[in-house]
């Protein structure tokens, strides 16, 4: 980078190139990442019509009440991400900072009402190891329903430290009044990701913890 175009990589000829270099090479991520989540929600769904009242058993022991709230603290964050890109982008350093500390926060508040329910489910024997214990009408088949939900939930779960280790990195950078105007790619593509994994929640929500929760009592 130059002196007289500050932010702008070497290999790049304008802001507005390397702006959406950035963004192409986000979105190809993203991709990936689509591919990921929608193989195990295909295993989700395909399971889940096999095997309705079992799934609709283990969804009944799942707290609506803090997936609930853990939904509402997401798209809470998604406002705070939207602002902080938009704080970037007219070079509002200090209320980048503020935004994408509340950002943290948020996350953090969504991961230990996570962690409150993963203990629950472990203090219940609801964790599908060879302590898991279920009475219902077919235990293995609730098994794998838990199973998935760990799975997801977790890698949804590991994808939000991810979002809340490059928050961390942001933040001096935010500090030190790196991104304007002119550059501000960073904090967009941090802003995709976040979005992407709270898109990622708002179906989690009600595929686990919602559909077939009246026929699980049956």
């Amino acid at each position: 980078m130059s002196e007289a175009h500050p932010g702008l990589e070497h290999h790049f000829d304008s802001y507005d190139q390397q702006r959406e270099s950035a963004k192409l090479g986000m979105w190809l991520f993203l991709i990936t990442e689509v591919m990921f989540f929608g193989g195990m929600f295909l295993l989700y769904l395909i399971y889940r019509w096999r095997f309705p009242v079992a799934f609709a058993e283990g969804s009944n022991h799942l707290d609506v009440t803090l997936g609930a709230i853990n939904t509402v603290i997401l798209i809470g964050s998604s406002l705070t991400v939207a602002l902080a890109v938009r704080a970037a982008q007219l070079g509002k350093s200090k209320a980048l900072v503020v935004l994408l500390i509340l950002t943290l926060l948020l996350g953090g508040m969504f991961l230990g009402i996570k962690s409150v329910e993963y203990s629950h489910k472990f203090h219940q024997h609801l964790f599908p190891n060879d302590s898991f214990q279920f009475e219902g009408t077919s235990p293995n088949n609730t098994r794998l329903f838990f199973a998935i939900y760990f799975c997801m939930t977790g890698f949804h779960a590991l994808h939000m430290l991810i979002g809340a280790g490059i928050i961390l990195w942001l933040i001096p950078h935010a500090w030190r009044g790196r991104f304007n105007a002119n550059n501000y790619n960073y904090v967009e593509g941090f802003g995709l990701y976040w979005h992407f994994v709270d898109l990622v929640w708002i179906f989690l929500f009600p595929l686990l913890y919602l559909l077939g929760r009246n026929l699980g009592t049956h």
